[in-house]
């Protein structure tokens, strides 16, 4: 048989496998969460979702975390281009990103099924490391211009296994217990040698110095943060972080910082926080500048907002 036939046949049988693992994650999806929400799994940062009614774009933080749908088609608005994403792509989120997310597609008759992980940025730092040192350097992402911190990777059968075996473990608590974090880096490692790589690398390998601005700005909201003081904490001048800041996340420093922490503000009030109280958790002092920054970026005052928007199910982003 000549070679092009047997990598032809190849080909064909590795999709196919991978078709019926995925097939075998939804069933798993499917059967184990029967309501609208998350589910958690036993290991540290997994949740199953489920949603059946269609939730228009809300404000949202997305923090580090790969999001991979099995059913519908889940939409993330990044600085106002719209990216949609279903069950050939799956979205890695390297570093804390303010966005608008929905699900405008869900209904009980096409309910949005799919994985929610956790990017946890000691390990993925650990195993990004290793893999340069092993390999070189990890490989650019395919596709048009993104945000440096934000992808939609690919399906690849590597990436398919791998969550395939870490969702079989639920079945049994002491298999979660002993293998969860192992099977967890292997979904992580599939990750970093997938179409998210260059992504991941970014944030976790050498030099991710935007990486922990961002880290820290997310951790800070209620203080004064400037764009000298978040140059001095990774030794840049101020150009040079300007430069990096809309490289990785297409907004200024004083752009995100202001996103962020509206978004955060919108999260809050979604989740029964007076309007006061949600600007001076995220930083505001002065209720008057929070109520016009807040309605020039949504069109709507903070009160007005909170009346007529219905969030995400919680914990979902």
């Amino acid at each position: 048989m000549p070679i092009r036939l047997v990598r032809r046949a190849v080909r064909a049988a590795c999709g196919y496998v991978a078709g019926v693992s995925k097939q075998q994650i939804r069933r798993l999806i499917d059967d184990r969460v029967t309501d609208d929400g998350l589910m958690e799994t036993g290991v540290k940062g997994v949740h199953l979702f489920r949603v059946t009614e269609p939730v228009r774009c809300t404000p949202a933080v997305y923090e580090p975390t790969v999001v991979a749908i099995v059913s519908g088609t889940k939409e993330a608005i990044v600085d106002g281009t719209s990216h949609l994403y279903d069950s050939s792509r799956y979205l890695c989120c390297s570093i804390s990103m303010p966005v608008e997310a929905g699900t405008p597609m869900a209904s009980p008759e096409n309910p949005l099924l799919g994985v929610q992980i956790a990017l946890d940025p000691r390990a993925m730092t650990e195993l990004s490391i290793e893999i340069e040192n092993a390999a070189g350097a990890i490989r650019e992402p395919r596709g048009g211009p993104m945000p440096q911190g934000f992808a939609l990777a690919s399906w690849d059968d590597a990436f398919t296994d791998a969550l395939l075996r870490l969702l079989q473990l639920s079945d049994n608590p002491t298999d979660t217990a002993v293998l969860g974090d192992a099977r967890l880096r292997e979904v992580y490692y599939a990750v970093l040698k997938g179409d998210a790589a260059a992504t991941a690398k970014r944030s976790f390998g050498v030099g991710n110095e935007i990486a922990r601005v961002i880290a820290h700005v997310s951790s800070h909201l209620n203080e004064v943060i400037t764009i000298d003081d978040m140059a001095a904490r990774v030794g840049m001048s101020r150009a040079v972080l300007h430069r990096k800041f809309k490289q990785a996340t297409t907004m200024s420093p004083i752009q995100f910082v202001k996103c962020i922490r509206l978004n955060n503000a919108a999260m809050r009030m979604a989740a029964g926080a007076t309007v006061n109280e949600a600007a001076m958790e995220v930083g505001y002092t002065s209720p008057s500048q929070f109520s016009r920054e807040f309605k020039r970026m949504y069109g709507q005052s903070p009160k007005q907002w909170s009346r007529t928007q219905r969030p995400l199910p919680a914990g979902l982003i």
